[in-house]
């Protein structure tokens, strides 16, 4: 997530997957491979779209904001990327979460340091659309972090400016022990946030094992990764059912004391079939006992299936 022509331009998400099968005998070796390059207004309209592989349909998010309603209009123009679990539609799908808190990075960048530059006109403009668009109102209840009573809150539900976010640094993706661990990391413009995912999984007797991960993070002036938000899931499928059988979800960096309450909840979807979790977590996790984030985490193992049936080939 970077703006190339400065704060108050168009924001620019750039995205790359891969899937990587390590076999038991031999080198490690790539099944899929998809990445994007999407343009999003300062109001959060798709203004452009790129994906590699090429899919025409693609065309059809041109004009489709990027928040609520996104992911129906991705479901309606890309039906087949949806219902095969494909790299595409998880790039796709997190266009809502990663325009929504890109903005951070500037809290944490270079120009977060210096004088502020007075905008352009058009910047100005652009600007002052984006806030008409998100006037004050109550948060509370939306989200455990936002539960009644939090201190991100002021007493009477609004964000409550004067309490900072939480972050903490954190250490680079990419292992020197393990190079083929990541697909290629770019480095990181001077103003930017990455989200990152992991979802590794193997089998182990009549159960798919999962060790996941998910972060969001940017760059100080020096250099340093920071991270305002990650999770980390442990998980397991039973071979057959398809049905989770266990999942535990610690959560590692979050903005506010109080939205670690969220974590205990995500063994309300012990039960649920894995390939539906994009609509069980939904369902099942709400309100005060849900957490974004943690939801954003759990709603992307609806792909384990997808990745298990490379290990059947093994």
């Amino acid at each position: 997530m970077h703006w190339p022509d400065g704060r108050g331009t168009q924001l620019r998400l750039d995205g790359r997957a891969r899937d990587l099968v390590t076999p038991r005998d031999g080198d490690p070796y790539v099944v899929a491979e998809d990445s994007m390059t999407v343009g999003v207004s300062s109001t959060r309209v798709i203004e452009d779209i790129a994906v590699t592989p090429v899919r025409s349909d693609a065309a059809l998010l041109v004009g489709a904001k990027a928040g609520g309603g996104l992911r129906r209009a991705i479901d309606d123009a890309l039906p087949a990327e949806r219902d095969g679990g494909s790299l595409l539609y998880l790039l796709l799908d997190d266009m809502a979460g990663s325009s929504l808190i890109a903005g951070f990075a500037w809290s944490q960048g270079a120009d977060a340091l210096r004088p502020p530059t007075p905008p352009t006109p058009e910047q100005a403009a652009a600007m002052a659309a984006l806030a008409a668009q998100y006037e004050p109102r109550s948060m509370e209840g939306i989200c455990s972090g936002f539960r009644p009573g939090s201190s991100a809150l002021t007493p009477d539900g609004f964000v409550n400016r004067e309490q900072r976010h939480n972050v903490a640094v954190v250490p680079p993706l990419a292992d020197a022990h393990d190079p083929v661990g990541w697909h290629e990391l770019d480095p990181p413009p001077e103003v930017a946030m990455r989200r990152a995912r992991r979802i590794d999984v193997w089998q182990t007797g009549q159960e798919i094992v999962v060790d996941a991960m998910f972060r969001d993070s940017c760059w100080r002036p020096d250099g340093v990764e920071v991270a305002v938000h990650e999770y980390h899931l442990d998980a397991s499928v039973a071979i057959g059912t398809g049905l989770v059988t266990s999942i535990v979800a610690e959560p590692r960096v979050l903005p506010y004391p109080e939205c670690p309450a969220a974590a205990p909840n995500a063994a309300w979807l012990v039960g649920a079939s894995a390939r539906e979790l994009r609509r069980e977590v939904l369902a099942r996790i709400q309100g005060i006992s849900c957490c974004t984030h943690l939801n954003d985490a759990l709603r992307s193992l609806a792909e384990v299936p997808v990745l298990a049936d490379e290990l059947a080939t093994e």
